[in-house]
């Protein structure tokens, strides 16, 4: 029968006994009750420090992680309706530039289209400078200046809005409007003639976060007139970081354009490169090909679209889009 001689800081009298007490017949319960006594005598370790040595983090480690998470979603939130509001802003501005020259100097609109261009031009493929958004800009100035004052001689929005419709003075910009992604606004203006029931809108989709399909469901059903009076305190806070609006103003491609942070902005270089050298280019392409140009416009469905570099094929007569990519190609 052979034995196990475990040894703790024992001397030799001590080692002699504990081996012959493990060879007699309770030498099993004896060393029972040894391995408990060595066992009380080690320091306790504490639940943290048992679930760090199991699994190599903190306790505390996932709801760190989970707060740190919406902290940086907040901020993104944030700094994207900061920047959206910089944009809104120009795009006052701009409105009110063109409608004091029309009224000086009777612009028209062969001047406002040729600003178009030379924006355009100024800025090459950066998005909201097309003919019609320019005067979607002077539409946008306009339905909180001279709209409002022209319904001010009626009340504006009914009884129903008229603690909302004391935010209007028709010279200031109203901050919900400001705070809301820019097709937002367009939509606003396309469904909506009454400025406090815009205002009225522009609030409440702060409010909710809504998206633009989920704008234009609620305004073609008239929501404010199926609420009348219900609601009229709106809480004025950021929208939650999931909602649709937040996210599609973190998406929103004038936002990024206007700040020149999107992940074109290498795809931009390798164009105007290529149109540096467009010649040498063409001579890459093959015979045929004709340049029609970089960044041209399309408008379908009022949207505005820009072609990277189009170029005609004059032995197949057709178009031929190039879409360049920094990176490697998704489908859009």
């Amino acid at each position: 029968m052979g034995y196990r001689l475990s040894v703790v800081g024992c001397n030799k009298q001590t080692c002699s006994a504990t081996a012959t007490e493990n060879r007699s017949p309770g030498g099993a319960r004896n060393r029972d009750m040894a391995r408990r006594q060595r066992t009380s005598l080690l320091p306790a370790r504490s639940p943290a420090v048992v679930q760090q040595a199991v699994g190599g983090l903190p306790v505390g480690y996932p709801s760190f992680l989970e707060d740190l998470k919406a902290r940086i979603r907040a901020a993104q939130v944030k700094a994207a309706l900061a920047a959206n509001e910089e944009l809104i802003r120009l795009y006052w501005d701009i409105g009110k530039a063109i409608v004091e020259r029309q009224r000086a100097e009777g612009w028209g609109k062969a001047i406002v289209d040729r600003l178009a261009s030379d924006l355009q031009e100024a800025f090459p493929g950066i998005a909201g400078f097309s003919p019609s958004n320019i005067w979607r800009m002077r539409a946008f100035y306009l339905a909180w200046t001279e709209e409002v004052l022209a319904h001010a001689a009626r009340e504006l929005g009914g009884p129903d809005l008229a603690q909302v419709a004391r935010e209007l003075d028709g010279r200031h910009l109203p901050r919900a409007a400001a705070e809301i992604p820019w097709f937002h606004n367009v939509i606003l203006l396309e469904k909506l003639k009454d400025p406090a029931t815009r205002l009225w809108y522009a609030l409440i989709t702060l409010e909710h976060g809504w998206s633009r399909a989920v704008l234009v469901h609620q305004i073609e059903t008239g929501l404010h007139e199926r609420q009348g009076k219900a609601v009229t305190n709106f809480r004025r806070t950021l929208p939650p970081p999931q909602s649709d609006l937040a996210q599609q103003a973190l998406k929103d491609p004038y936002v990024f354009d206007f700040l020149s942070l999107s992940e074109s902005a290498a795809e931009r270089e390798l164009q105007r490169s290529l149109v540096e050298h467009i010649r040498t280019f063409l001579l890459e392409l093959g015979v045929g090909f004709a340049f029609v140009g970089s960044q041209y416009h399309l408008e379908v469905e009022e949207e505005d679209f820009y072609v990277d570099l189009l170029f005609y094929h004059l032995r197949l007569r057709c178009f031929v889009v190039v879409d360049l990519k920094s990176s490697n190609w998704r489908r859009n």
